[in-house]
């Protein structure tokens, strides 16, 4: 079973960046269309990055100049930069992606557990 484990969510001050990354549990063989989804309380899940196996990206009008997502092949790894930080930012970050775990296998969609950001002003 692979799982997305996402990582470097914290605390940081309005105007401040994180950087999160998306990477799978164990050895797979590829990522494809990847996602960054995040949930503030109360409200529902918004995407809010989409990158393509190739590098393509589409961001939500609320993160576009200020959010980028990219992705590292060699290491099946996804990350999300965050700059200019404000506190309407503040949720939990998931990760979610289409995963083949095996050349010329079916791929399956799979989500991480999240991690907390927490944009103080």
């Amino acid at each position: 079973q692979v799982q997305l484990v996402e990582s470097g969510g914290g605390l940081v001050q309005s105007g401040g960046s994180l950087r999160l990354s998306c990477a799978p549990s164990r050895s797979i063989f590829i990522l494809y269309t990847t996602n960054w989804y995040r949930q503030a309380p109360g409200k529902q899940r918004e995407l809010v990055a989409a990158i393509t196996m190739v590098g393509n990206s589409d961001y939500a009008d609320s993160v576009k100049g200020r959010f980028t997502i990219s992705r590292d092949n060699a290491l099946n790894t996804v990350y999300l930069q965050m700059n200019s930080l404000k506190p309407e930012d503040t949720a939990v970050y998931f990760c979610n992606a289409n995963v083949a775990t095996r050349a010329g296998g079916p791929a399956y969609n799979y989500w991480g557990q999240g991690t907390q950001v927490t944009v103080s002003s």
